[in-house]
């Protein structure tokens, strides 16, 4: 029991030391851009969650980019299309329509309506 004890202590106090990102804005409006510029982002590593949430190294590197821009007077549009330029539309949660990206746009609705034809097939042929 006082090992397990132990461990439990052992993992909750190295989980205290986690490393987290501070940055120092001149204003709350550039704070405010850096947290919607984060949230809107996807992690190329973790892919499932966007920076500002992400642990990943590249994560860490892509918030120090913004930020960086962000000091430097870039719009949210410029900084945007940097991202993109440098790691391709996939960084975007809502990529943009085109013929680079139009599986995206379209694969979902060409399964489901695919799904509900052979459905209604195997139905109809049970039958």
């Amino acid at each position: 029991m006082r090992i397990i004890l132990f461990l439990f202590t052992m993992v909750f106090f190295l989980s205290c030391y986690a490393a987290e990102d501070i940055y120092h804005f001149s204003s709350t409006e550039d704070q405010t851009r850096f947290a919607m510029l984060t949230s809107e982002l996807r992690c190329l590593v973790c892919q499932n969650q966007n920076i500002a949430e992400s642990n990943a190294p590249l994560a860490g590197d892509l918030r120090q980019q913004i930020f960086q821009q962000i000091q430097t007077g870039h719009s949210n549009q410029e900084i945007v299309d940097f991202l993109v330029d440098r790691y391709g539309n996939f960084i975007l949660y809502r990529p943009p329509f085109n013929a680079g990206t139009i599986g995206l746009w379209f694969l979902p609705f060409i399964l489901l309506f695919s799904g509900i034809s052979y459905l209604v097939y195997y139905i109809r042929k049970k039958r």
